[in-house]
C-alpha cells in the first residue's frame, strides 16, 4: 500500500540513575564513595534508505520508544547507555513537528540521518559529590527523561523525470513499456490512485528513474480529483514529460491546462526542463500542432502500445536529467 503522509510519536530513553556506593575492601579503611554515573538514554534516529518507497510500514507503528540507560554501578562504573533506535524512512522524507509545523529534517540522500529525540542524560553517582569537606556523600541524582515528540512525516518522491498528464493519457502504459514497473492499466478512462516509480535502462550501466504521477484534471491545484494530492512529488523531479493524447481534438489545449495547474501549485515547476510526448501514435498519423513549436523543447510522437519513439524518449530524458544533475550534485552513470 502506498502511503506518503503519516504521524508518529517518538520517545527517547530515560537516562540511568546515579549510584550511591562505598568501597568495602579489607585493609582499606574509609574507602570512600565509588558510585558511578548512569548511562545516557537511547536516541531516536530517522535514517533515509534507498530501499523504501512508501511510509506504509512506518505508519503502522505509530509509536517508537528507545531503551533507557542503565543505572550506575559500584567501583565508579558508568551504566551502559541505552541503544539508539533507528527508524528507516524513504529518501525524500520531510520530518516536521506535528504540533508546530516546524521543519526538523529533510532526508534526501541514502544514509542521511537525524537525531529527532535525544536520550536523557545519565544521573550522577556519589563519587562526583566527594570533596575535601564532604568525604562520604550519600547523594546521587536520577537520570533525566528523554525527549518526546510528535512527528508528521511527508514523502516527496525523488525521480529523474515525472510523467504529467490527464487520466487515460497513457502515462502508466508508457511506464510499463520502458521499465519493469507494473502500474495498473486498462482500455477505459480511469486514473491511478498512487504514484509509481520505474528504472529505465538506456544502455550499459546507464539508467534513470521515471515517475508516473496520477492523472491531473482542470482544477487539481484547488483540490479537484486525486492528482492534487501528489503534485508535491513533482517538486523533486529533475525534468518533466508532459504526456498528451496526440489523437485528441485539441492536444495543445491539454498541455496548456496541465501547465496552468502546475503553475498554480508552485510556479517554480514551470521552470523545470521539459519535453512533450504526443502519445497514441499507433492510432494514426495525426499532425503535430504548430503551437508546440514555440515551447522550445523536444516534442516527440510516441506510442506506449507499439513502442514507437520510446527509445528516443529514453535517450532524451537521460541527457536532460544528466545535465541537471551535473549542475547540482554531480553525475554517476
Amino acid at each position: 500500500m502506498f502511503l506518503d503522509e503519516t504521524k508518529i510519536e517518538i520517545s527517547a530513553g530515560k537516562g540511568g540513575d546515579g549510584m550511591i556506593s562505598f568501597r568495602r575492601e579489607k585493609y582499606v579503611p574509609r574507602g570512600g564513595p565509588n558510585g558511578g554515573n548512569g548511562g545516557r538514554g537511547g536516541h531516536v534516529i530517522l535514517k533515509a534508505s534507498k530501499d523504501l518507497h512508501t511510509l506504509y510500514d512506518i505508519g503502522q507503528r505509530r509509536t517508537l520508544r528507545a531503551p533507557e540507560g542503565e543505572k550506575g554501578g559500584s567501583s565508579d562504573c558508568t551504566g551502559r547507555s541505552g541503544e539508539d533506535t533507528i527508524l528507516l524512512v524513504p529518501m525524500g522524507t520531510l520530518i516536521k513537528d506535528a504540533d508546530t509545523g516546524e521543519l526538523l529534517a529533510d532526508l534526501k540522500t541514502n544514509g542521511q540521518q537525524e537525531i529527532l529525540a535525544h536520550g536523557g542524560r545519565g544521573g550522577l553517582g556519589n563519587t562526583v559529590f566527594k570533596s575535601s569537606v564532604h568525604r562520604t556523600p550519600v547523594k546521587s541524582t536520577p537520570g533525566l527523561p528523554g525527549e518526546h515528540r510528535k512527528l508528521a512525516l511527508e514523502l516527496k518522491l525523488l525521480a529523474d523525470c515525472g510523467l504529467v498528464g490527464f487520466p487515460n493519457a497513457g502515462k502508466s502504459s508508457l511506464l510499463r513499456r520502458v521499465s519493469s514497473a507494473t502500474p495498473k492499466v486498462a482500455d477505459y478512462p480511469f486514473t491511478t490512485i498512487k504514484p509509481s516509480l520505474g528504472v529505465v535502462g538506456v544502455g550499459l550501466g546507464r539508467s534513470f528513474v521515471l515517475e508516473d504521477i496520477p492523472g491531473l484534471i482542470e482544477g487539481a491545484a484547488e483540490g479537484k480529483g486525486l492528482g492534487h494530492r501528489f503534485l508535491r512529488h513533482i517538486e523533486r523531479t529533475r525534468c518533466l514529460a508532459f504526456v498528451i493524447d496526440g489523437s485528441s481534438e485539441k492536444p495543445y489545449k491539454q498541455y496548456q491546462v496541465l501547465r496552468t495547474e502546475l503553475g498554480k501549485f508552485h510556479p517554480l515547476l514551470l521552470e523545470k526542463p521539459k519535453l512533450i510526448l504526443l502519445n497514441k501514435a499507433d492510432l494514426g498519423d495525426f499532425p503535430v500542432d504548430r503551437k508546440f513549436a514555440k515551447e522550445k523543447c523536444p516534442v516527440l510522437r510516441v506510442s506506449a502500445l507499439s513502442g514507437q519513439g520510446l527509445e528516443e524518449f529514453s535517450a532524451t530524458v537521460y541527457q536532460m536529467a544528466r545535465a541537471q544533475k551535473e549542475e547540482t550534485d554531480g553525475w554517476e552513470s
